[in-house]
């Protein structure tokens, strides 16, 4: 795609400088709402890194400002080109890593202390970003960033690369979240409020001492050692790939929905602002939503994975069905439930 600099007694460098100022404030928005931890897992890191990266794209085409016009439209295509084509190189391999730093997790590597981590996420990080570094001076010819301007219809372009990736990634789950919610659309507000109701439980006071208040197996539990028995659940809940794409949905369904509009359009975006955060928080939450789901069978609600937007505990007790009202509560905080002894028939 071509990023117009200037045209005839118009200069868009302040536009560009406007462009990135917005990203880089949307990216702190993203770090301070949903990255809580930005060293406990190899995506936090890389959140923070794109946050930097994009701190440096501010201040270089604010630099450009205080340039004469001809060199800060050489240097401006420069940046331009380059960093298309970096932050174009990102996204495969920050998935490839985040997903085996999560599957490690459920290894016997997650004994390892935080330091060891840390260590480990920071080579993979640097050895990423060298890289896609070297790969951008590779592909894009110093001859040619001299060259790529070009008198077109009265305008100075530049060549960026859009992120196809990115593109394909945003296509796919869009489909994929509205084929499989499109055929139970009439029972989605009713599973929302149950799980508005669990998270609800969940964040008592009397339960906000661990996630692992949620029971691992089903509401029934057999009367042994003092233990009150709970019936089987009146209502089935949904399944659990279903409960899992709701909740997806819930957190992500927005900026999905922009981002095909936009693609819809033929709104030209490069790399450089495509690749962010928010699209790298909504690949966190598929990929840490994956390897719950498939840990889930073995360790029911209970993991040792980051935090995330999306509640998956919450979602995990929705596909195990509802009970009665008074239950619902009960089984998210089975030590009140002892307290109080079981409901009256």
């Amino acid at each position: 795609m071509l990023a117009v600099l200037a045209q005839p007694g118009v200069d868009n460098t302040g536009m560009y400088l406007v462009l990135v100022l917005i990203k880089f404030g949307l990216d702190a928005a993203v770090i301070y709402l949903c990255t809580r931890k930005l060293y406990t897992s190899f995506l936090s890191m890389c959140s923070l890194s794109i946050f930097l990266a994009d701190f440096v794209m501010v201040f270089l085409v604010a630099s450009m400002l205080f340039l004469g016009p001809e060199t800060c439209h050489k240097s401006l295509c420069l940046i331009f080109a380059n960093a298309s084509v970096t932050y174009g190189a990102l996204p495969l391999p920050m998935m490839c890593l985040g997903l085996l730093d999560y599957v490690l997790e459920g290894t016997y590597l997650r004994r390892q202390s935080a330091k060891c981590k840390f260590i480990r996420n920071s080579v993979w990080l640097l050895l990423m970003w060298m890289i896609a570094i070297y790969l951008s001076f590779g592909s894009v010819d110093s001859d040619l960033k001299g060259k790529s301007f070009e008198i077109e219809n009265e305008a100075l372009v530049c060549e960026v690369e859009e992120s196809a990736l990115i593109t394909y990634s945003i296509l796919v789950l869009f489909s994929a979240v509205t084929l499989t919610l499109l055929p139970f659309w009439s029972k989605i507000p009713q599973w929302v409020k149950q799980a508005h109701r669990l998270s609800e439980a969940r964040d008592e006071p009397d339960n906000q001492s661990s996630d692992l208040l949620f029971t691992s197996t089903t509401y029934a539990e057999r009367k042994s050692s003092g233990e009150y028995y709970l019936e089987e659940p009146i209502q089935p809940g949904p399944s659990l790939w279903l409960t899992f794409t709701l909740g997806f949905a819930l957190c992500w369904m927005p900026y999905l929905i922009g981002s095909v509009a936009c693609l819809i359009l033929d709104f030209g975006v490069p790399a450089y602002i495509t690749v962010n955060l928010l699209w790298l928080e909504c690949m966190n939450s598929l990929l840490v939503g994956l390897v719950f789901w498939i840990n889930s069978k073995t360790q029911g609600p209970y993991s040792n994975l980051p935090e995330n937007i999306c509640l998956w505990q919450v979602y995990w007790q929705l596909s195990k069905g509802t009970q009665q009202q008074e239950l619902q509560v009960a089984v998210c905080n089975p030590i009140q439930l002892k307290r109080t002894g079981p409901p009256e028939s």
